[in-house]
């Protein structure tokens, strides 16, 4: 009697385990969201949606790597950031998946007011599909063109600056990705200045057998505090700030940093210090740099600690450089007042009101920087 109860059950679960094999949809009915495009024109919100065919993109032995991939574009408009983007449904024909979206691009309209951004950001993430770790990009081009742009070799947009800028990065750290909880955070964060770097396309770099290839660029980036857009910088502006990054992986740079150079060399995980010192009731920064390195190229044959001395100057050059670049408008490029505000919070708060607070080039006082070069490449003996 136990054996047919037991078999009884065990067939009562199959036929359950096959009434539900039906109620989820199969992959190749779904349309996979692969990005997020937002504009803001005359009141109203436009969405971009970029779609991908996975049967494309698959690494498979059947698929050929490099081939063309189409790439599908939605587009939606509404009084909402939720009004646009559902306004594509009635066409998609197939369900929209949004659990693939890799990056989200914003049009400097939109980032132009910072809030609408904040409430544009918040009504995406809120969907239950989509994650956490969305990249987050400016534009000053088209949407529609950021989306079309094809990766080298011809790969997928999934292959490319677009959705996976991480390798590109550690190559060569000069603007770093932002991931979108994070910009929130740094949005919400008092005395914060968040970077939201820009992307755009680039022609003239590559070229296919005879012809000419667009490819993607992070060209600068968009600065806000307090939610308020504070202007767009040039790459060539914001590079000091990377020498104040904890993320900063392998940054090259030529010594001396102007004129003709006399080396070229490759700096390593830096780590710095930001030290905010009280002085007379004004507000000083005294910066620390430390990073190892090596030779890349030896045009001049000075000795190591030349060229650790030309290095620690060059470091020391763009770091005061991004500073100034932000006191036009009053934006704390480097994150300072930051610095004093999560060390000494109570007379950050005691100085914005008194407003003393104000940036000017004598706030920082000392820019200490230690370059260590641990060897000289495969020419061994060059520099002593």
């Amino acid at each position: 009697m136990r054996v047919k109860l037991k078999l009884l059950w065990v067939c009562l679960l199959f036929l359950l385990l096959g009434g539900c094999s039906n109620s989820t949809k199969s992959i190749q009915n779904l349309a996979y969201v692969t990005a997020i495009g937002l504009d803001y024109v005359d009141d109203q919100y436009i969405a971009y949606v970029q779609v991908l065919n996975f049967m494309d993109v698959a690494k498979t032995e059947q698929i050929d790597i490099g081939k063309n991939v189409p790439v599908w574009i939605g587009k939606g408009v509404g009084r909402t950031v939720n009004d646009s983007i559902t306004s594509i449904y009635p066409t998609s024909q197939l369900r929209l998946f949004w659990g693939h979206v890799k990056s989200i691009v914003c049009s400097e309209r939109l980032l132009k007011n910072g809030t609408i951004l904040h409430e544009a950001y918040e009504a995406i993430n809120r969907y239950h599909e989509v994650r956490y770790n969305v990249i987050v990009y400016g534009t000053k081009q088209p949407i529609p063109r950021i989306f079309s742009q094809k990766a080298l070799l011809n790969m997928s947009a999934l292959d490319s600056l677009l959705d996976r800028p991480e390798e590109s990065y550690n190559q060569l750290s000069r603007l770093k990705p932002q991931y979108g909880f994070k910009l929130i955070a740094e949005l919400n964060e008092p005395a914060r200045t968040a970077m939201l770097p820009s992307i755009t396309i680039q022609q003239g770099t590559w070229v296919e057998d005879t012809s000419p290839k667009s490819m993607f660029l992070v060209e600068g980036a968009s600065m806000f505090a307090g939610q308020q857009w504070k202007g767009w910088y040039s790459a060539e502006q914001l590079k000091g700030a990377r020498w104040l990054q904890h993320s900063t992986k392998r940054v090259i740079i030529n010594v001396p940093d102007h004129g003709k150079p006399h080396a070229t060399l490759v700096l390593t995980m830096p780590s710095h210090k930001i030290k905010p010192v009280l002085d007379n009731g004004e507000v000083r920064f005294d910066i620390e740099v430390q990073a190892h390195g090596f030779v890349d190229q030896l045009i001049t044959n000075l000795t190591r600690r030349e060229l650790e001395a030309e290095a620690e100057a060059a470091v020391e050059q763009q770091i005061r450089f991004t500073f100034q670049q932000g006191l036009p408008h009053q934006t704390d490029t480097l994150n300072l007042l930051y610095s004093l505000y999560k060390k000494h919070p109570q007379q950050w708060e005691q100085l914005q009101e008194s407003g003393k607070l104000a940036l000017s080039e004598q706030m920082i006082r000392e820019v200490k920087v230690k370059v260590k070069l641990i060897h000289s490449g495969k020419y061994k003996g060059r520099t002593r």
